[in-house]
């Protein structure tokens, strides 16, 4: 009786499933609601006649790679994010030179880097000088997302070029994670990015991690203990066994303690819970329309879609291409 039920709560749990499946899928491909108003040049499927493998070549190498390290979606979303909210969406934190993004404090925890690279070697094999390193960091991080579900969350347009800038200066828009809700909210509007958007967003968090020093603060004061009141208390001993009260430490903390590899709406549900790792994430809570979208996102599903419909309009952020006669193919993602 036990085997028989069991095969009957599988069934059931596929059929609701696919069955979310197809709404994501029907959400996905209908409309452009929401996007930025000006199409800066992008396109789906740009690289169709150019480079007709290079969409299947960055999914092949990334879900190769994700396959053997789970931190890798984390990461590479975190890259594309950390592009495109500085200088836009032009590859700009890839670049090496002196004072570049790379060497600021923000960035010193990113990586994804090899995969990155080793994608943009394959394409300039296949075809050289014809897909840029941005569209690389774009599909990339889609693909990552995606492996869990073995087909693609969000559709990514493509068409960008890469910028020759990269200074650590500029590093100050992004979002820092200690923000309050006003700060993160004009942090995204400057993106041309509404609080919808804010909300969708964070939900990257319910994978990847964060350096204990971005936690800290809402654990010690000082030499003191000193608890957020927005944390949970009882989360709180939790994340202190993880990030103890040292200096310079380099240490790091799930930021979705509960499923911290799997791509869900969890971390909502975390945040109502006080258990949001970051200040930045508690702050969503702290506002009535931002706590109402929250709650709404709960909801895996409406998650999944208004976490694409934001990526996309993240992805369109201040991005060269030549309908703007800007930015340039790299051949080396590295190299200006």
């Amino acid at each position: 009786m036990q085997s028989v039920c069991g095969g009957a709560g599988r069934w059931r749990r596929a059929v609701a499933w696919w069955g979310a499946v197809l709404v994501l899928a029907h959400l996905l491909n209908c409309g452009s609601a929401g996007l930025l108003d000006t199409n800066p040049g992008l396109a789906y499927n740009f690289y169709a006649t150019t480079c007709p493998s290079a969409e299947a070549t960055v999914r092949s190498i990334t879900w190769a790679q994700v396959a053997g390290n789970q931190a890798l979606p984390g990461q590479l979303l975190r890259l594309h994010f950390h592009d495109c909210f500085v200088k836009g969406c032009d590859a700009s934190i890839l670049l090496d030179n002196a004072q570049s993004e790379k060497t600021a404090p923000p960035n010193g925890s990113l990586g994804g880097y090899p995969v990155i690279d080793a994608i943009k070697a394959q394409l300039e094999k296949a075809c050289p000088g014809v897909v840029s390193c941005a569209d690389i960091v774009a599909l990339a991080a889609r693909d990552a997302v995606s492996y869990q579900f073995k087909a693609s969350l969000w559709q990514v347009e493509t068409g960008r070029r890469d910028g020759p800038v990269s200074l650590a200066s500029n590093t100050g828009a992004l979002p820092s994670p200690s923000a309050g809700f006003n700060g993160l909210l004009q942090s995204f509007a400057a993106k041309g990015l509404d609080v919808n958007d804010l909300v969708a967003l964070s939900g990257a968090h319910t994978i990847g991690k964060a350096s204990c020093s971005s936690v800290t603060p809402r654990l010690y004061q000082g030499n003191a203990t000193s608890i957020d009141p927005l944390l949970d208390s009882t989360y709180a001993k939790t994340l202190m066994n993880a990030c103890p009260n040292t200096p310079a430490s380099t240490s790091t903390v799930d930021l979705d303690g509960a499923t911290p590899f799997k791509f869900d709406g969890n971390y909502y549900t975390n945040l109502q819970n006080k258990r949001g790792v970051l200040a930045s994430d508690a702050a969503l809570t702290q506002n009535a329309a931002a706590a109402t979208i929250v709650n709404d996102l709960t909801n895996p599903i409406k998650f999944y879609a208004a976490f694409s419909m934001s990526m996309k309009k993240m992805g369109r952020v201040d991005v060269l291409t030549l309908k703007n006669g800007q930015g340039k193919i790299r051949t080396k993602c590295n190299v200006p």
